[in-house]
């Protein structure tokens, strides 16, 4: 008999990402839990949505209490005041560490992000075990994701895949989305790498398309069975035709318009 499906806590349901995710996790998994500090839009038979602010720690315990394993985009999505960062992003991802530790869950996918490695430049090839290079508070607080979902799996042996997520969209936009563009189809792959590999224990990959002018070394997802059906140089022709304004920090890091953010340098 086939294993019953996981019962699986989307946190971040509202936002872009979660909006284009939930329709295929439930293709997959069947009936979510979802949550975010206010209801998604056309919620389907099968979606419960939970409330929760992650720097209440009660709210988190609320919402991952009985579910097996925890999809989490929650938290503050762009740069922003340190205080909005560190309780959404910081304090707000400890708590749901912490509550997916003391509910017995078994596993974690968290959305980390490119910014983590904000600050290489273009012109370098990264891979998961360079040193992180974080262009903003937010980024900064991804890899401060990153690393507790580490301790949490060698302490307390949750099984976690970060995943350093590109741009999310139908297709790519700019020239750089070319490099970072990310089919929801493919982040999708990722997510049931996270959920159902079962050798995985702690890794970090890289959220991309197959992108033929991309900057990152994702073997290592490869080798754990990705296999990216989108491709962001069909789409390079209709990027390449419009005009682009100018940066001349972001045009050279691979962060772009997050590195020239308050760059003082």
């Amino acid at each position: 008999m086939k294993p019953p499906a996981p019962r699986i806590l989307l946190t971040g349901a509202a936002g872009g990402v979660g909006t284009r995710l939930r329709p295929l996790l439930a293709e997959v998994y069947g009936p979510l839990r979802l949550s975010d500090l206010t209801a998604p839009a056309g919620l389907v038979d099968g979606e419960t949505f939970v409330g929760a602010d992650l720097a209440d720690a009660a709210q988190v315990d609320a919402i991952v209490r009985d579910v097996d394993a925890i999809v989490h985009l929650g938290g503050h999505s762009v740069e922003g005041p340190w205080e909005t960062i560190l309780q959404a992003n910081i304090v707000g991802t400890y708590h749901l560490f912490e509550a997916a530790r003391r509910h017995g869950v078994q596993r974690v996918v968290f959305a980390s992000s490119n910014h983590v490695m904000g600050f290489y430049e273009r012109s370098r090839r990264v891979g998961v075990d360079a040193l992180p290079r974080p262009d903003t508070r937010y980024g900064l607080s991804k890899a401060f994701g990153e690393s507790l979902g580490a301790l949490y799996a060698d302490k307390h042996g949750l099984r976690v895949l970060c995943i350093r997520i590109g741009n999310v969209a139908d297709a790519p936009i700019d020239r750089r989305r070319l490099a970072i563009w990310l089919d929801p189809r493919d982040l999708l792959q990722l997510i049931r790498i996270g959920l159902e590999h079962p050798e995985l224990r702690y890794e970090v990959v890289y959220g991309a398309s197959d992108n033929a002018r991309g900057w990152w070394d994702n073997r290592r997802a490869f080798e754990l069975g990705y296999r990216p059906v989108g491709r962001a140089e069909d789409h390079a022709a209709a990027v390449l035709a419009r005009d682009e304004t100018p940066d001349p920090i972001g045009d050279r890091f691979q962060g772009g318009s997050f590195c020239s953010q308050g760059f003082g340098r």
